[in-house]
């Protein structure tokens, strides 16, 4: 498959609640964050989602800090029967955070 992320990516044990912003009720759902970047998020669900769609949540950094997200749903692959993998984008993600994102990132490289 070829690589198409222009960001690196970091493995980041943590989770994020979500909800639909579309007007239609909130759903929250717990997912599994697989990797993250400044400008976007790979996790796990067992909820599907909608390619295309904007969802609000909160992520809980590596520090235990907890910051508000938005994230477009741009790659959804149904990994099992009910079990789905999201690549998303991060909306208006708040430069302060993203610079925190790109630091961990550093740190963690150079201490292999």
């Amino acid at each position: 498959m070829d690589e198409r992320r222009r960001k690196a990516r970091t493995d980041l044990e943590a989770y994020l609640n979500i909800k639909t912003i579309r007007g239609e009720g909130e759903k929250e759902v717990m997912i599994s964050v697989t990797n993250v970047s400044t400008s976007g998020i790979g996790f796990d669900c067992g909820v599907q989602l909608d390619k295309g769609n904007v969802y609000e949540g909160t992520l809980t950094l590596w520090t235990k800090e907890v910051i508000p997200i938005f994230v477009e749903i741009v790659r959804v692959k149904e990994v099992e029967e009910g079990f789905y993998n999201y690549g998303g984008v991060f909306i208006g993600m708040p430069e302060l955070i993203a610079n925190k994102i790109g630091f961990y990132q550093t740190v963690k490289e150079h201490s292999k």
